[in-house]
């Protein structure tokens, strides 16, 4: 088998692109320095997820390595030769970039142009998947008419019952400084893919979930929700009177479709890739939902003011990825992965 580059291989979805290869047989290279812990403080420490990787597979190596370093990356790749790169690295926080501005664009953009230069430099073939995320749309999808429903707003156009499409406008909105370097990442993946021939793929996420999510306040929805409610900890509504919708992927189902483009390369792609309407879930039936399975009551404060630049009502088109790769579905549906969320934070003693 070959060899694959993970960066973020901490992380929620790194770790799962991390396990996925490695089970099937893959040189996993992980490259990772643990600055979620810098961002989030302890609470946002993925060294637990790290060594539990290094524990369970052979064939995965560890490189601490900030992808900022421009010639850290470059010999790296160099050294490396891999098959594959998937960027799943990131500074995942709306708030967080707005006090810290350069660190936010330094990971999120120039970290990105780092890697891609370094495939390029090495192998112009080697697909390069990336994570972006459907913040690349600012807040222009809260443009669209809504309808409020008792639990959630959802769309009134019928034309987005299925949800937003890969060619929805990215531009002349509010995205919040992390959607900005997020959209600066994306552009440039797709321009290496079209400028020189790259296979590259750009995948926008919705909400990404599962056990291995380090969920703190700032960033991971479900991971964080489910948290609050088994330490019956209080859990601040940001406004749109808690009904607020994401679409919800199981972080098992996000890798098994980079297998699927793996198989089968295509050059300066752009997917949507969530839950679809299926996964879909407001905060207040997500109340509901993990109450149901832990038997304690919610306990929440609800702020009126809403975070820069959130999305109202969000779910993900999948229709692109189902026509470019048929064999890829959503196989974890909300209640398992409410499940297995909430199994995992009880494992870890909560």
């Amino acid at each position: 088998m070959g060899k694959i580059i993970v960066t973020g291989s901490g992380g929620l979805i790194g770790s799962e692109v991390v396990s996925f290869f490695a089970e099937k047989g893959y040189q996993i290279i992980g490259i990772d320095n643990n600055m979620r812990a810098d961002f989030f403080g302890p609470l946002g420490d993925t060294r637990w997820n790290q060594k539990r990787l290094l524990e369970t597979y052979p064939n995965f190596k560890h490189v601490e390595i900030d992808i900022r370093n421009r010639s850290s990356v470059l010999n790296i790749v160099k050294e490396i030769k891999p098959d594959a790169i998937i960027h799943t690295a990131a500074q995942p926080s709306h708030d967080l970039a707005a006090s810290r501005p350069f660190d936010d664009f330094e990971v999120n953009a120039v970290g990105t142009l780092n890697l891609l230069e370094a495939n390029r430099q090495v192998n112009t073939e080697t697909p390069f998947i990336h994570m972006s995320t459907n913040k690349v749309y600012g807040d222009a999808p809260n443009e669209l008419d809504l309808i409020e429903k008792d639990t959630r707003w959802d769309y009134a156009d019928k034309e987005y019952y299925n949800g937003i499409k890969e060619d929805f406008r990215i531009d002349q909105s509010k995205h919040s400084l992390f959607g900005a370097s997020k959209v600066a990442g994306d552009i440039m993946v797709q321009e290496y893919g079209r400028y020189f021939g790259m296979p590259t793929c750009c995948l926008r996420g919705g909400c990404l979930t599962g056990p291995n999510h380090s969920g703190v306040e700032l960033h991971g929805f479900l991971s964080y929700l489910i948290k609050c409610n088994i330490q019956e900890k209080k859990y601040n509504i940001f406004g749109y009177k808690g009904k607020q919708v994401r679409d919800n992927i199981h972080s098992y189902d996000v890798v098994s479709f980079m297998n699927e483009f793996l198989e089968k390369p295509r050059i300066a792609e752009v997917y949507n890739i969530g839950g679809g309407r299926k996964n879909s879930i407001s905060i207040l039936e997500a109340f509901d939902k993990i109450s149901r399975i832990s038997g304690k009551k919610m306990i929440y404060e609800y702020l009126d003011k809403n975070r820069e630049g959130d999305h109202i009502c969000y779910i993900s088109d999948l229709s692109k990825m189902k026509e470019h790769y048929p064999q890829w579905d959503i196989t974890k549906n909300l209640d398992v992965t409410f499940e297995e969320i909430y199994l995992s934070w009880k494992k870890k003693g909560l």
